[in-house]
């Protein structure tokens, strides 16, 4: 298995959404930054089988700064890759591996998506 490779600043969920008003409530929406990240994302994702059930993510992501945390861009990065349809759905998601580097000209992420054959973690029944 290759790591796939996708290039962009990852946006982290706190600082992908901005509270609206919607009929008089107050709503969560999409940054633009959010927005065109996962727009890249899915014009950069080369497709394969989906991962139905269980898995398991090995990610190096690589920030423009040290500013940036590893983990407020997981759900970012799992909506995306649930969006592109690599995975079924990002509560199968049972282990993350992750690490944390600088690349101030080349910012990005690359992963490894593992499917847990394992009978004492199935998937439960839609």
């Amino acid at each position: 298995m290759t790591k796939k490779v996708i290039y962009g600043q990852v946006p982290s969920k706190s600082n992908g959404y901005r509270i609206i008003t919607l009929r008089g409530h107050g709503a969560l929406a999409k940054t633009k930054e959010l927005k065109e990240y996962e727009k890249l994302f899915g014009l950069q994702y080369k497709r394969h089988s989906k991962i139905l059930g269980n898995f398991e993510i090995e990610v190096d992501v690589y920030f423009r700064s040290n500013r940036s945390d590893l983990d407020g861009m997981f759900k970012v990065f799992l909506d995306c890759l649930q969006a592109v349809e690599a995975i079924d759905n990002d509560r199968y998601c049972i282990k993350i591996v992750a690490r944390k580097f600088v690349d101030k000209k080349e910012p990005r992420i690359e992963f490894l998506i593992k499917p847990i054959i394992d009978e004492n973690q199935v998937k439960e029944p839609e």
